[in-house]
């Protein structure tokens, strides 16, 4: 059969076949062709082999992937996904044909192969999954458990509540739905943001999926089939954000060495000492040595984290070793850490929602799809053209202790192990304006820890203040750059005697308290602002209360953002600035003095007054080296506007996280509907579409989504013979295990 690719003024393609696996087929494909650097790049590290052509700084990340066992984890989903529901195994393996059949293609056209030195390889069943899993094992912030045990035992329990707040590493969004009665059209508008680091390719694609069963145009992942996350099919569309769910947890082990050799390891378990699965493996590292890393599970999970590494968390309190059998010598004993969560524990992604939200014709069919879903957790936005309306949290929660959720717990205690059974998914109603950003709310019974409420609350400000929205009218709201969080040190700073300042000091004073608290990229008074909230954080993380987190713990390299002190201040400055644990005097003297160190550069400095866009840029994630000379855009907002582009206050103001696309779902017309993302459709460096949505993005300008045919233009048409699959036996690339 002939699948038809057309695009649109953009880019976009917009894809058209007989039936949903040729589709599939299709999608793979075509995302080989736009982004084959990207896929590859994402395939190699949810295998852990990225460091053979990227280098030494890949072998941390290959160190963790190996671990924490993604690939094996990815095709145990696939097994059972083949074993429980084949149609929707069938419908990735036509995808993962697409890929294979279109990656040669589409790597010829990216010049990064063969500066790598980087030959095309083959994807399996199970890759999608597999980059599925490497995208989202971190989003949860599992790390965070390891910094409240570390600060919980440097500074005493009371501490952690301080540094409680959405931390490095983690990911968010901003999703809202207006109801009809709130329209101008009378239908429902669905609009929002997601909020993670920015890569270059963008991790979220444009396109449209049209059959005889569905026509949907959304936002997919590069590798994955479907659209997962953000979608519109005509008659209903959904969005999600994170949920800030916890379901991942962390278990202290005792591990002992037995055998010959040690080759042999046993972890100590509520039911006594019972064999781990151990082997190794070898990381090849372009231009270095090869790495070999020991993967150890225990019946709790993957081990992380071993020997000096979790030497931090091990438990004081250890249950006595039993003695050595007379004559023979004690076995090594050691700590390690060991991760559980849901995919690998059920062998199950969710992934047989993918096919089922493509046909979902109202947010009935959305809720019952999305009862199947698995990782990551989401609180889900929905809306139809008949008028119903959907709030709900989906995914997979586990029933435990609630010590798990807080802290690394003991793998030998058995009131820490899971109970088989999982969280029924909160919903509730949507009454007026929905809001979801993070914060506490629907899915506060499955976290710990969440987003400061100030995005949640600016958003239903700006919406609550009139009716007859349009979806011409969401980007006002995407744009928005209030900064609530600058509160506290502003209030401090108002409190500060003027007389105790130096007069470049006291002028500085008052043009902060006169500022309008808007995070606007040609703001002088928010890069003043920026600066005195840089000292203030720098000078609280050298308060002698505060010292003993100054050297991390040890721990693998790839957790270290959550565990690094200036970060953890930057991002809870406002609890620190607000605890009683810190005395006034000492709180208000670091403002004052960030103020003084501050004016007195000002003063100093030749030239026009900086503006926040000056030192507030985008500087997103490239797997090979960015040019010197490469220039990104200065930007607006800061990491609790509404415009999230997040600095990480004390140790910079350049934002490598920001909103990976921004999206407005009109239910009254699709054609109406708008979507943007930062850098462009193609990831083919020098292709006129690479980079052409970066001023509208970088100015919160959306471009429309095109529906009528007769608007796109057609490509060649692509012969698809499905009697000639890839074989799986075809031969391994470089570095692939």
């Amino acid at each position: 059969m002939a699948v038809k690719v057309y695009r649109d003024a953009w880019g976009v393609p917009h894809l058209r076949a007989d039936g949903a696996n040729e589709l599939a087929y299709a999608q793979g494909r075509n995302a080989a062709l736009d982004r084959a650097w990207q896929m590859e790049v994402e395939r190699h590290r949810s295998q852990g082999t990225s460091a053979s052509f990227l280098g030494a700084e890949a072998v941390s990340w290959d160190r963790f992937a190996r671990r924490v066992r993604l690939d094996d984890t990815a095709r145990r989903c696939m097994d059972a996904l083949d074993r429980e529901d084949p149609g929707t195994a069938a419908w990735v393996r036509s995808y993962v044909d697409g890929v294979n059949d279109g990656l040669e293609e589409g790597a010829r056209r990216a010049p990064e192969f063969a500066a790598a030195g980087l030959a095309p390889g083959l994807w399996r069943p199970w890759t999608p999954m597999g980059v599925w899993l490497s995208a989202h094992i971190l989003f949860a912030g599992f790390p965070a458990k390891l910094w409240r045990d570390a600060v919980a035992r440097r500074l005493g329990p009371e501490w952690v509540g301080v540094f409680a707040t959405d931390g490095p590493g983690t990911s968010g969004s901003n999703g809202w739905l207006v109801p009809g009665d709130r329209t101008a059209t009378g239908a429902a508008i669905v609009a929002g943001d997601p909020h993670r680091f920015i890569e270059a390719p963008g991790v979220y694609q444009q396109i449209r999926l049209a059959c005889p069963e569905f026509d949907v145009v959304g936002l997919a992942v590069p590798g994955v089939p479907g659209i997962a996350h953000f979608g519109h099919t005509g008659r209903v569309a959904w969005a999600i954000t994170n949920a800030m769910a916890d379901y991942q947890d962390l278990y202290r082990e005792r591990l002992r060495r037995t055998g010959p050799g040690g080759e042999r390891v046993e972890a100590l378990g509520p039911d006594g000492w019972r064999p781990a699965e151990r082997h190794v493996e070898t990381i090849e590292v372009a231009g270095g040595e090869p790495v070999t890393v020991e993967v150890i599970e225990t019946g709790r999970g993957p081990v992380i984290a071993d020997g000096v590494e979790a030497a931090e968390w091990a438990d004081p309190a250890l249950p006595a070793q039993e003695p050595p059998a007379q004559g023979s010598s004690a076995p090594e004993v050691f700590g390690a850490i060991a991760l559980r969560h849901p995919p690998r524990v059920r062998a199950d992604l969710g992934f047989g929602v993918l096919p089922a939200l493509l046909r979902a014709r109202s947010v009935a069919d959305v809720d019952r799809a999305l009862d199947g879903w698995a990782e990551p957790v989401n609180v889900v936005l929905a809306a139809d053209t008949a008028g119903g309306t959907l709030h709900r949290v989906a995914g997979a929660v586990p029933v435990r202790h609630p010590d798990n959720r807080t802290r690394v717990v003991p793998a030998w205690e058995p009131r820490h192990a899971w109970r088989g059974r999982y969280e029924p998914m909160p919903r509730e109603g949507v009454e007026g304006i929905a809001v979801m950003a993070n914060q506490r709310g629907i899915a506060e019974p499955l976290g710990v820890e969440f987003a400061p409420p100030h995005r949640a609350e600016r958003i239903r400000e700006l919406l609550a203040g009139r009716a007859g929205w349009s979806a011409q009218d969401m980007p006002a709201v995407h744009r928005d750059t209030l900064l609530a969080s600058a509160a506290p040190l502003l209030d401090l700073l108002a409190r500060t005697d003027p007389g105790e300042l130096a007069p470049a000091a006291r002028r500085l004073r008052e043009r902060l308290l006169e500022w309008d608290r808007r995070m606007d990229a040609d703001s002088t008074g928010a890069a003043s602002f920026a600066a005195v909230r840089t000292a203030t954080v720098r000078r609280l993380a050298d308060h002698p209360l505060l010292r003993p987190l100054a050297d991390p713990p040890t721990a693998p390299e790839v957790f270290r953002p959550w565990l690094a002190l200036v970060p953890r201040v930057g991002y809870a400055l406002e609890h620190l600035l607000a605890t009683d644990l810190l005395p006034l005097a000492d709180r208000a003297g670091a403002v004052r003095g960030a103020v003084e160190e501050v004016a007195a550069r000002e003063a100093a400095a030749q030239g026009p007054p900086a503006r926040w866009g000056d030192t507030h840029r985008l500087v997103p994630w490239q797997a090979l080296p960015a040019d010197p000379g490469e220039s990104w855009p200065a930007l607006a907002g800061d990491h609790d506007c509404v415009l999230a582009t997040s600095s990480v206050p004390g140790v910079t103001d350049l934002s490598a996280r920001a909103s990976a696309a921004r999206y407005v779902w009109d239910l009254a017309r699709r054609e109406d509907s708008a979507w943007v993302v930062p850098l462009g459709a193609s990831g083919v460096p020098g292709h006129p579409h690479q980079r052409d949505q970066l001023p509208l993005w970088a100015r919160c300008e959306l471009v429309p989504v095109v529906t009528d045919w007769n608007r796109l233009t057609e490509e060649p048409a692509v012969p698809h013979d499905r009697s000639a699959p890839h074989s799986p036996h075809a031969p391994h690339d470089r570095g692939e295990k």
